[in-house]
């Protein structure tokens, strides 16, 4: 006997029991916490009419500990279209079982990223939940095996982009899964993100966390945990999408490109007076890269971390660059260890994905002293020295002003990595020390001797800074070229424009990667 028509669209009847309309006091509590829906918060994110959901269907056997079906098992995951481009989405469902990780969820969650390696497309994913589901995972016959998803997704990275969103609580298993992602942006008032919530903190250890401090979006950023805390869901969405518009598909694909793009309005022309003649004196980087590259087309990573670095990636002339910049206005620039950590993520991130590297070089040196060593300096920097030569993306050094010592080279500076174009500022100024540091070093006798020390000392200085200026250093070809200021980005698009997105070169060892100083 065939089936009735009514049997048939069963189906229908149970995708409509687990969607929003069918769970309407559910969606009703998440918008009273001031939180979308998980299918909300894809239709905000995708092209219209583009999402096409992947185990809507999939549920436990057994309810959920207040009795109601786990729908999806808190996992909503499908396949859409963002900006016109394929992506692989998950979000996690916190009107199911708080959002908490399941078997089939983790099942779901390993399809999905399985999808987006075979077909070469990015992962976006948005957390609003709480990490495993504790239910399943008290029987060591079932929890003893271990979970190979991890495994998926490292095998991910570096080929297709990962971003995320964290939209609510996002403990254990989905903060260590954003940590993998390229770019995370958490919303404040609502974010929590930590490796164990507070009560499980309380248990083990009798800690006080609060929710408000240590797991909030500011506190997460303020560590480099995430790059960006945003006011609300919208924004967060939004700046997911500006990065993956920067970004190719994946490691093969061609980058984005829209040609015809301009600075900001007068920005380039201001570069020719912002630079102070006084070494000493701050200005903002941030300006210097405004007037270098297209306008609104910033995407900056960890920007309350490590603020005297600076780490974006951006366009000119529509085609996408990653960028390494010192602050002056943050402790003058100086490469300490969380600037250099900092550092080394863009550069690996840019390699992955054969973006090009612009180096804005303003550097008084290395963090010097007890702090500076103790938080690990020395590996730090050698992070970012073995990820500068190991890159085989084109990188470009334009010397702002100040390129001094060890700094000087593990950022990159001059010859170093055999960079495709070099470039010096006017107000730029080399060498192993800054000049009134090597005065003082080298002259102290004579100055503390002389009939007037002050005297000395700045005709010291002086004579000696005539060595370490732009034209010293063009004279010895450490340099391509000294430039005015406003001609740094023709000069860059000029170069962008000729060279393969890869070094022509070959592997003169037959290892597999370097080990990194981790």
């Amino acid at each position: 006997m065939g089936l009735t028509v009514a049997e048939l669209y069963d189906h229908e009847v149970a995708e409509r029991a687990g969607s929003d309309e069918g769970r309407r006091d559910a969606i009703a509590r998440q918008h009273s916490r001031g939180r979308r829906s998980a299918r909300e918060r894809i239709d905000l994110l995708v092209d219209p009419g583009t999402f096409c959901e992947i185990g809507a269907l999939a549920r436990p056997s057994a309810d959920g500990r207040d009795g109601l079906p786990l729908y999806a098992d808190a996992i909503v995951t499908g396949v859409g279209s963002v900006d016109g481009r394929p992506a692989v989405i998950i979000s996690t469902d916190f009107t199911v079982a708080g959002g908490s990780n399941g078997e089939l969820g983790n099942e779901k969650l390993r399809r999905s990223w399985e999808i987006a390696a075979t077909r070469g497309i990015p992962v976006i994913m948005l957390f609003d939940g709480g990490g495993h589901r504790i239910d399943e995972g008290l029987d060591g016959r079932d929890f003893g095996g271990g979970f190979d998803f991890q495994q998926v997704l490292a095998r991910l990275s570096g080929w297709v982009p990962l971003v995320a969103a964290i939209l609510g609580p996002a403990y254990g298993q989905p903060a260590l899964t954003a940590s993998l992602c390229d770019y995370v942006v958490a919303v404040r008032g609502h974010a929590e993100v930590g490796m164990a919530p507070q009560r499980v903190v309380r248990a083990a250890t009798g800690e006080e966390v609060q929710p408000n401090g240590t797991y909030s979006a500011d506190a997460q950023a303020s560590f480099g945990g995430v790059d960006l805390a945003v006011d609300d869901e919208t924004e967060a969405l939004l700046e997911l999408r500006l990065y993956l518009a920067t970004m190719p598909s994946n490691a093969n694909a061609s980058l984005p490109s829209e040609s015809g793009l301009q600075p900001e309005p007068g920005a380039a022309a201001v570069l020719d007076s912002l630079v102070p003649a006084e070494s000493r004196r701050g200005y903002d980087m941030q300006r210097v890269i405004a007037g270098i590259v297209d306008r609104d087309s910033q995407v900056e990573f960890k920007t309350a971390y490590a603020q005297n670095m600076i780490t974006m990636l951006a366009t000119i002339d529509g085609m996408p660059i990653g960028i390494v910049a010192n602050q002056p206005l943050v402790r003058a620039g100086m490469l300490d260890a969380g600037a250099a950590r900092k550092a080394a993520r863009l550069v690996s991130l840019c390699d992955a994905f054969a973006l090009p590297v612009l180096i804005l070089m303003d550097l008084p040196g290395l963090s010097v002293g007890h702090e500076a060593e103790a938080s690990g300096l020395a590996s730090a920097a050698a992070a970012l020295s073995l990820e500068f030569g190991a890159a085989t993306v084109p990188t470009f050094t334009v010397l702002v002003r100040k390129g001094y010592g060890g700094g000087y080279v593990v950022q990159s500076g001059g010859r170093t990595n055999r960079p495709e174009l070099v470039l010096a500022w006017p107000t730029a100024q080399t060498g192993v020390m800054p000049v009134e540091s090597a005065v003082d070093l080298i002259f102290r006798r004579e100055i503390s001797q002389a009939d007037d020390p002050a005297a000395l000392r700045r005709d010291l200085v002086e004579r000696h800074s005539a060595n370490a200026g732009a034209i010293r250093v063009a004279e010895g070809f450490g340099v391509d070229a000294v430039i005015r200021p406003s001609e740094t980005r023709e000069r860059l698009r000029t170069v962008m424009c000729t060279l393969p997105r890869r070094q022509l070169m070959q592997n003169l060892t037959p290892r597999r990667h370097p080990v990194a100083p981790l």
